[in-house]
């Protein structure tokens, strides 16, 4: 699949041996996603799943800041103010991206440096080898902007040891490369230093081989100390008493998400947390991410996606005037519409078994 890209498109691919790689390649916007790319992304991975000289896929971010933020989200905003047609067919598309890369029958290499946000979590933890570094910062931010983690987030956060999934998806924190691990975003800790060298020996190696040369231990994290009051925090049953436990409770920490949580997005606070908790019941990812695309579109109409975005990235006042704008404002029937069935828009997606990859 070399065919001559240009250093400015915004998907680099190129082929070194027996691996594949690809390039998010906008730093100058932290790698943001937009459809065009995730199409790009996706033709090329179906032309290598069927060619026998590609052995593994890796998959990267150019410039020093990070491999994805997320979605381009200035591009939702402009789109949400006039129906939201486009985010639609964009997150349609990029769902089944998701679905791919976690399907995908070989090796996928995701090099989980710096910013991973978003919709960059949705294209590399959904991966068979997930590899962050000292620099990592994973997060699924998107109650911060009035939206609701999606592209298989509340699918991944959902299955986090205890409630660590929870704490995470409510309040958007980022995480370390520890801790990336713990929660089950991340497979292998390699420092940074030694990227481009794991990435050159994948052209002549196995991914099994490479690994055992470059996996470290990780700097120590901070979530597994905080078990206690975040498993028992966050295992209430509402979002109220969530806040109401955490501030209740000892540790600073969680006096400092309670302070964190109160001022997301309301709405999609309360909407988290039902996602969360439907997603441990409905089985493999696709089954999630066809809810994850009915909220999506619900919220494409909530007055909260646009307030939010326009607050935290379009005039930074930082300073978002929710609607409603408290916890309980936001009633049953509120957060039910978001998981209404969406008719002939309904994303459906076959579920297949998880590949036998073979390294």
């Amino acid at each position: 699949m070399n065919n001559g890209p240009h250093e400015h498109d915004p998907v680099l691919l190129r082929t070194e041996g027996h691996a594949a790689h690809i390039t998010l390649n906008r730093p100058e916007a932290l790698n943001a996603l937009t459809h065009p790319m995730a199409l790009h992304i996706d033709r090329a991975l179906a032309a290598w799943e069927k060619d026998p000289a590609v052995e593994t896929v890796v998959i990267g971010g150019a410039g020093e800041r990070g491999l994805c933020a997320g979605g381009d989200i200035r591009a939702i905003h402009s789109d949400a103010s006039t129906g939201g047609a486009a985010s639609a067919e964009f997150w349609r598309d990029e769902y089944r991206l998701n679905a791919r890369i976690a399907r995908y029958p070989k090796p996928y290499v995701a090099l989980m440096d710096g910013i991973v946000m978003g919709g960059g979590v949705g294209i590399s933890a959904h991966g068979s080898v997930r590899i962050v570094t000292e620099r990592s910062r994973v997060a699924m931010p998107e109650t911060g902007i009035g939206f609701v983690p999606d592209v298989g987030g509340t699918y991944l956060l959902s299955l986090a040891p205890g409630e660590l999934g929870t704490h995470l998806a409510l309040t958007g924190a980022p995480v370390g490369a520890a801790d990336a691990l713990l929660c089950g975003l991340a497979d292998h800790f390699v420092p940074s230093s030694a990227l481009p060298s794991l990435a050159r020996d994948l052209a002549t190696e196995s991914v099994h081989a490479v690994l055992e040369r470059y996996v470290a231990q990780p700097p120590p994290g901070q979530l597994a100390t905080a078990r206690p009051w975040i498993d028992h925090c966050y295992a209430a049953d509402t979002a109220e008493e969530i806040v109401a436990r955490l501030r209740a409770a000892d540790a600073p920490a969680a006096k400092e998400a309670a302070g964190t949580l109160l001022a997301k997005s309301p709405t999609a606070v309360k909407v988290t947390l039902s996602a969360l908790r439907r997603a441990r019941g409905l089985g493999p990812l696709e089954r999630v991410l066809e809810q994850e695309y009915r909220v999506s579109l619900t919220a494409l109409s909530c007055p909260d996606l646009v307030e939010g975005i326009r607050a935290q990235v379009i005039d930074k006042d930082r300073d978002p005037r929710w609607s409603p704008a408290t916890l309980d404002a936001v009633g049953p029937a509120d957060v039910e519409r978001f998981f209404a069935p969406l008719g002939d828009r309904e994303l459906r997606l076959p579920a297949a078994s998880s590949p036998e990859v073979a390294w």
